[in-house]
């Protein structure tokens, strides 16, 4: 047997200030995913995860609370692993930075540092952010509030240590222009390289004096060491590191870990000051930091002060573990940021679980049951249609595995339920129903049923790795083992095997009305009329103001009730997106097949998810502007003018907006109208010979 090749990826530890919502929980899941990847791969995977339990913050919630600060933590921290567990998270260490290990190692890196020069004290005077943790000059304030959270910042001085960063920079600088991969995705490396690197480092604040909750400076009893050293440190004291040169065996054979996972917005923290550090310790850098998205609520980024916080436990009590682990993993792009809302959740239950897969597994082991009492077997009577299901069970594994070496788990679920629903296209081909009747075609049935269980078994291998539960209760019922990767293809379901006698319903449909009324939310209808805006109106007149937000035309004023006539379509309600009435009254709710919609039937939902998405960009922008990042904010611009575009042209495109602020960003909008189509990740827009008409859209750039 070969030797496993080591593999260590971590996430960010969790910060214990309360209890992890869905967005949290993403992270964690997207980890555990790429780890049984890996594991099916044949690597000898390390995977760590843990909690960040020091910090002002923390104190603060402590004294709230009534309660010292280890006991806050413990109780955040048991609720961050209970839900970890639930989630079914195959983690290998969950490290908590008040573990007594940890903390006497970060004792000796601090004080490593300070002897050998490159931390010194002195003094840091700013504006702080007591929920980031974080100095910011008067400067780099937005409206004189954080650029991060937007909270209020306090003005504060105090005797600091501090790391020089500047000293290890254009080493830094080196080693990532000589290693690409080393930050993921490039648009975040270029972040970090124009925004930080470039021009110039300031150096870090490591340590305090204003709080007690943290680990003391053994040196100087008066400072506590910094909310990063602390906390990034974790990623080698939890292989048995330490800093006297007796470190656990373990840390030689998984450091450098092989993938830091980790949020975008905490992106400079892990690919800055975490590299200087290690280069100041003389360790070896990880391969690779990978700054994910964010998964937002319907109406943005999720906070409990937004009161817009979807939490994974509530989610699996209504759908369940692997539900919930498809819907994130799912709904989240490789670059731009998810989002997942109720309604989202119940369609793709109903759509992709309940449907695609639960029905094809379902009515193919009832089928075998039916007509071959359970048996199947390959009776070698075959068709071309058979050689066309093969081509695609043969090259899932391949795509599966392109895909997760890139990262892209949303596009390697796609590749796995690409194969489902080719094995129900080719039910709908051979009809098995119509075989059985006839006698002589039993031959041909046993055939078309080994093959559906045979990529079935393809499937269910390759979904152990994101839905593991889901995967192991398919391989049962159709008495089937794991395959391995690497040899995983078609015809290797053991001919002669008998499945279950009845299949175990593996997602059950949801009644969505039923759903809306049980969780208290009103249906299209009822919202139009029912729910009312701040000022007390109902209804159509809603969409006026949002029409006008998102256009910036004002539509005639309406009374409640009245439908607002737009071209050919009759405009129904704006509270969950947009919806077009046409006039046979029948609700289309098409998405992502818009590009498969005649041009003459233009029947689109635009979801409430894609407003919500201008308007972060939008707001996003403004930030980056404030503090003249730059590069943050053209990137901005072009997410903004993604989703406005999407907005845009489903309404109707003869009232497309171009805000000022995206207009003179992006003069390369002009080349847009230009192209016969314009893609993304998820939409393909197909002009008419009216959208090569520039008169009507002309850009008034300034």
């Amino acid at each position: 047997e070969r030797e496993k090749k080591p593999y260590y990826l971590t996430t960010a530890i969790a910060y214990t200030s309360g209890k992890p919502h869905i967005g949290n929980t993403y992270e964690v899941v997207l980890a555990d995913a790429i780890v049984r990847y890996k594991r099916n791969q044949g690597y000898d995977v390390r995977f760590q995860t843990g909690t960040d339990e020091h910090g002002q913050k923390i104190e603060l919630k402590a004294e709230e609370a009534g309660i010292t600060p280890k006991e806050f933590v413990d109780n955040v921290s048991s609720e961050i692993k209970r839900i970890w567990d639930l989630m079914n998270t195959s983690y290998d260490r969950f490290i908590r930075t008040t573990d007594e290990e940890h903390e006497k190692q970060v004792q000796k890196i601090f004080k490593k540092l300070y002897e050998q020069g490159d931390i010194y004290k002195g003094h840091y005077e700013g504006m702080y952010c007591t929920p980031c943790e974080s100095f910011f000059t008067p400067s780099q304030l937005v409206d004189g509030k954080c650029p991060d959270c937007g909270r209020e910042c306090q003005p504060a001085k105090e005797e600091a240590y501090f790391l020089k960063l500047s000293k290890y920079q254009d080493r830094l600088i080196e080693h990532i222009n000589t290693h690409p991969e080393f930050i993921q995705p490039e648009s975040r490396k270029n972040e970090m390289m124009n925004n930080f690197l470039l021009p110039g480092l300031q150096d870090l604040c490591v340590s305090r004096t204003s709080f007690k909750w943290g680990i003391p400076v053994d040196f100087d009893p008066g400072h506590i060491v910094y909310v990063w050293v602390d906390a990034l440190s974790n990623y080698i004291t939890g292989l048995g590191y330490d800093q006297d040169g007796n470190s656990d065996e373990m840390f030689d054979k998984f450091w450098p870990a092989d993938l830091h996972l980790i949020g975008k917005d905490i992106l400079r923290f892990h690919t800055i000051y975490w590299p200087i550090m290690l280069m100041a310790l003389g360790l070896p850098l990880p391969k690779q930091v990978f700054g994910h998205p964010w998964l937002l609520q319907g109406d943005g980024k999720m906070s409990k002060s937004k009161g817009n916080v979807l939490y994974a436990d509530d989610l699996v009590d209504e759908f369940g573990v692997d539900a919930v682990r498809y819907f994130v993993l799912h709904e989240m792009p490789f670059e731009n940021d998810g989002v997942v809302t109720w309604e989202l959740m119940v369609e793709r239950m109903n759509s992709d679980l309940a449907n695609t897969l639960g029905n094809l597994v379902n009515r193919t082991i009832s089928m075998s049951n039916k007509y071959f009492d359970g048996v199947v077997k390959d009776a070698g009577v075959s068709e071309p249609v058979d050689d066309e299901l093969k081509a695609v069970i043969n090259a899932a594994p391949g795509k599966v595995t392109e895909k997760m070496d890139k990262l892209r788990v949303a596009d390697a679920i796609t590749e796995i339920f690409t194969l489902f629903k080719r094995c129900n296209k080719y039910i709908d081909e051979t009809m098995p129903w119509a075989l059985a009747k006839e006698e002589e075609k039993k031959p041909r049935l046993a055939t078309v049923l080994y093959n559906l269980m045979d990529g079935i078994r393809v499937g269910a291998t390759l979904l152990d790795s994101f839905m593991p539960e889901t995967s192991e209760k398919i391989l049962a019922q159709i008495n089937a083992t794991k395959g391995e990767l690497e040899t995983l293809k078609a015809g290797e379901y053991p001919n002669d095997t008998k499945v279950v006698e009845k299949p175990e319903i593996l997602f059950a449909r949801i009644d969505e009305e039923e759903f809306m009324k049980k969780y208290g939310f009103l249906s299209e209808n009822e919202k139009l009329y029912k729910t009312p805006t701040a000022d007390g109106r109902c209804g159509v007149s809603k969409i006026g103001d949002f029409y006008e937000k998102y256009t910036g035309y004002k539509l005639p004023p309406k009374t409640v009730g009245e439908w607002i006539e737009i071209d050919d379509y009759k405009l129904a309600t704006v509270t969950n997106g947009v919806v077009f009435k046409d006039n046979e009254d029948k609700f289309s709710t098409i998405r992502s097949e818009f590009a498969n919609i005649p041009e003459t039937v233009r029947r689109v939902k635009i979801s409430r998810e894609l407003a919500a998405m201008a308007q972060t960009g939008q707001s996003n922008y403004e930030r980056a502007m404030a503090r003249k990042d730059f590069v943050t904010a053209n990137i901005c611009i072009s997410e903004f003018m993604q989703h406005t575009m999407k907005i845009v042209y489903l309404l109707n495109r003869k009232y497309a907006p171009y805000y000022k602020w995206m207009l003179k960003g992006m003069k390369e909008l002009e080349s847009l109208m230009e192209n016969r189509y314009y893609r993304t990740d998820q939409w393909i827009f197909m002009p008419d010979t009216n959208w090569e008409n520039k008169e009507n859209y002309e850009l008034p750039l300034e």
